[in-house]
This record gives C-alpha cells, sequence and structure tokens, in this order.
C-alpha cells in the first residue's frame, strides 16, 4: 500500500471538505464533504466508485469533531487509516506570521487564533477542524498550509495601501491576497508547458469561481494580486462585489442599514448574484444570456470585462509574459467567459483558438489561443495536492 497518503482537510463555520491524496500521482483516492454543522440537517457525505454515501450527523453537538470521527471510520472500512503518513490543513489566512507551511502545535494554534480579525468567518473554523484531526490522529503530524503565504513575496507598493502607516502598523492593514496554493500550482504547471524554469517564467494567473482572484507571478513568485485585506476585494465574484469606492459604506450606514446589513450585501448579495438579479451560478448567468435576459447579460459583460482591465492593469508589475493561466471552476470550464475576456484584450494582440478554447474543458488543459496571439491557456487547479505535498516535504524535511 501506498506510504504517499495525506489527508487534507478545509474545515470551514458550518462544513469540512475532505480529500485522501496520493502525493506521487496528484489523484484524490477518497473526498467528501460535511455541511450544515450546527443544523439538523448536518451530513457527510462521500463517493466510493461513483456511488455517494451519506451519514447523517447527531444533534449533540460538536459537528465538526462528529465529522472526523466518521471519517476516521470511513477509512479504516476502508482498509487504508494506517497508510496515512500525515494531515494536511488549509488555512486561509496567516497574515504576515505565516509565510510557509508550518507544522500544528498548540503555540501554531493560538496564532492562527489570533489572527482571526483578519478571517473571523474562516479562522477559528480552521482550528476547530484541526483540534477535532489532532483528537483523531494522535500520532500523525499535521501542517498547516496558508492561503496567503504565496503572496508574501509582494513588494511594498503592491501590498501597502494608500493609507496611514498607523492603520497598518496598529491594526495590519495591508494586502494580503487569497487562493495562493491555486496561483502556486498553475503557474508550476504553467512553467513546464510554456518549458522554462518557473524561476525565469512570468504569469497572470487567473482564478475564476464563485471566489475569484489575479495574481501577478514575476520569475515565479507573486508580485502582485486582487484580493486584498479580506476577500472581499478585486475581481466581482459570485457574491462579492470585489472593488467599490469605500465611500459607499459610510452612504448607507447614513442611510440607515447596519454595519452588519452592509456586510452581507456587499458578501453575499452582489457580484453576479446582485447584478443578474437571479443566480451567483456561472452557467445559470450565461442560459439565461442566451434568453435575453438583461440582468444575466450586463452581470456577464461586467464581470469579463472587469477581469479583462485586471489581467491590463498586471501587465504592468511584468517585464515580460509568457502566459494567461485561466483556472478553478469557472475559468476551467466556461468557454463563453474565456472567449469574451480574450475579446476584451485584443488591444494586446490575443487571438482565440475556437477549437482550442472549445476543448479546453471538464479537467482537459491547453493553450486556447491562435499561434500568431500571445498565449493563454487553461490549466486545471490542484490546492488540495499543494497542501498535500508541502505537508509531506516538511514531514521528510
Amino acid at each position: 500500500m501506498s506510504n504517499s497518503l495525506v489527508l487534507v482537510i478545509n474545515s470551514g463555520s458550518s462544513s469540512l471538505k475532505f480529500a485522501l491524496i496520493d502525493t506521487v500521482s496528484g489523484e484524490a483516492t477518497l473526498s467528501g464533504l460535511g455541511e450544515c454543522f450546527g443544523l439538523p440537517e448536518a451530513v457527510v457525505s462521500w463517493k466510493i466508485d461513483g456511488e455517494k454515501h451519506e451519514y447523517k450527523l447527531d444533534d449533540s453537538g460538536n459537528h465538526h469533531q462528529q465529522a472526523v470521527d466518521r471519517i476516521v471510520l470511513l477509512l479504516e472500512e476502508q482498509g487504508i487509516k494506517q497508510d496515512i503518513v500525515a494531515i494536511g490543513h488549509r488555512v486561509v489566512h496567516g497574515g504576515e506570521k505565516f509565510t510557509k507551511t508550518v507544522k500544528v502545535d498548540e503555540n501554531v494554534l493560538s496564532e492562527i487564533e489570533a489572527l482571526s480579525d483578519l478571517a473571523p468567518l474562516h479562522n477559528p473554523a480552521h482550528v476547530i477542524g484541526m483540534r477535532a484531526a489532532m483528537k483523531a490522529f494522535p500520532t500523525l503530524s499535521q501542517y498547516a498550509v496558508f492561503d496567503t503565504a504565496f503572496h508574501q513575496t509582494m513588494p511594498a507598493k503592491a501590498y501597502t495601501g494608500a493609507i496611514s502607516q498607523k492603520l497598518y502598523t496598529d491594526y495590519g492593514i495591508r494586502r494580503y491576497g487569497f487562493h495562493g496554493t491555486s496561483h502556486y500550482f498553475v503557474s508550476r504547471e504553467a512553467a513546464k508547458m510554456v518549458n522554462k524554469p518557473v524561476e525565469e517564467s512570468n504569469f497572470i494567473s487567473v482564478h475564476l469561481g464563485n471566489g475569484a482572484s489575479v495574481c501577478a507571478i514575476k520569475n515565479g513568485k507573486s508580485v502582485d494580486t486582487s484580493m486584498g485585506f479580506t476577500p472581499l476585494a478585486g475581481l466581482m465574484m459570485g457574491t462579492r462585489c470585489g472593488d467599490l469606492d469605500p465611500s459607499i459604506i459610510e452612504f448607507l450606514l447614513k442611510k440607515g442599514w447596519s454595519q452588519q446589513e452592509v456586510f452581507d450585501e456587499l458578501n453575499k448579495k452582489s457580484g453576479l448574484l446582485g447584478v443578474s438579479g437571479l443566480t451567483s451560478d456561472c452557467r445559470g448567468i450565461i442560459e439565461a444570456m442566451e434568453n435575453g435576459h438583461e440582468g444575466a447579460t450586463l452581470a456577464f459583460e461586467l464581470f469579463c470585462y472587469r477581469v479583462a482591465k485586471y489581467i491590463g492593469s498586471y501587465m504592468v508589475a511584468l517585464d515580460e509574459l509568457d502566459a494567461i493561466i485561466f483556472t478553478a471552476g469557472i475559468g476551467e470550464n466556461s468557454q463563453p467567459i474565456r472567449s469574451k475576456i480574450l475579446e476584451n484584450l485584443k488591444i494586446f494582440g490575443y487571438r482565440e483558438d475556437e477549437a482550442a478554447n472549445a476543448a479546453a474543458r471538464f479537467g482537459n488543459r491547453g493553450v486556447i489561443t491562435q499561434p500568431n496571439s500571445p498565449v493563454a491557456m487553461v490549466i486545471p487547479t490542484n490546492e488540495e495536492w499543494v497542501i498535500a505535498k508541502e505537508s509531506m516535504e516538511l514531514l521528510h524535511a
């Protein structure tokens, strides 16, 4: 049996995703999801040989621990628990403290909790999941891999806000960036595709999913990224507004909105959902647009325009550009969105290869531009593999 298996856990406030990753092949040999934690319908589900299984959690509380305990039982049932060599945990926010993967101990847990003001929906939940896993797998080394770590190479001119230095020194307000494991993975894969050492490669990585971000990668390192102090900044997303005049927040507060109402509006009711008035799902937007829905059409146009604007602006951060990389759920699968973005970039010489763009879906990678065009490509991301590999590398360090 393989000695390269790492269990990857992504613990959220009301959910817990898990995947058993073979760090040699990058394949997920088992994966599943615990969801609706804190509610009567809390469950853990997984697939084996294409068949979905589900286990209902009881109402005694601590659904994170219940979910991890059920995962342990599942691994025992499959006869593979003893083959797992480490646990890797995704952590959204490492602030300036964590610039690389670290082994989890009580001190690390305390420091992640101390960063909760920067990611109040994520970091406390990560700690709950890590404690549950440490209880369930007391003999295994556990590692924390941070979304923000890849972006710690940004220069001060990229991460500093045009605000009083006091806000940075007292509160840590700066650009941190997210989706780091995804941007890291696809840039390494893209370097192979352009046949250059990653240390000499330059890309603009475009991670388009329900959350979305762009990253300028110079000589293999992040030098700018669109998400900011929190994941709300930058691109328009599924339900997040992206960049917005901050005075709008003051305006709404003066109109009687509560702080929570403003937060919910900008995080949960904006983006594709807010503009279209229909859905946050890209597929639903495109279907409605094809049926003539004005709100969906505007949402599609706005989304593609803003992505193209960011790509264009990030050329400033690079001396040369080897390729634009599209990745994540929308970036990997939505031919119409990629096509429209490339059309918006025609001033830079980008020309879509329609057949290649149509073929680059559902796990297929490839260049989607014509031979006489600057290069744009699609590379499916694999954040779980990055988490698993970095955990394995630290285990054997």
